[in-house]
């Protein structure tokens, strides 16, 4: 018991454990902030290997594009609808459902 009394009444003791105390709970990169943080660069990282997929995704069409004349009347018969002079486009649009 004197022991415990002894250790209570020890000044550098009390410091660590009041400076311990703080930096876990009170200051701005507490342990919440920093498993805030840790999830928050996990959903970033996710986001940018998206992004990166993406991107060259879009780099294969637009070589694809580039060097392939058939695909590129694909391309601009699908996407802007153009057509050849002798041809006609009929464009059909899903009926909306009433729910």
């Amino acid at each position: 018991m004197a022991r415990f009394v002894h250790l209570i009444r020890n000044k550098y003791l009390i410091s660590t454990v009041a400076f311990v105390v703080w930096m876990l709970f009170f200051d701005r990169n507490d342990l919440m902030s920093q498993y805030e943080y840790r999830t928050q660069l996990n959903k970033l990282e996710e986001e940018k290997e998206f992004y990166t997929q993406q991107i060259e995704k879009v780099k294969q069409d637009l070589d694809e594009l580039t060097t392939n004349r058939d695909q590129l009347e694909k391309f601009a018969r699908e996407k802007y609808h153009m057509k050849k002079d002798n041809e006609d486009v009929y464009i059909i649009v899903p009926a909306k459902s009433k729910e």
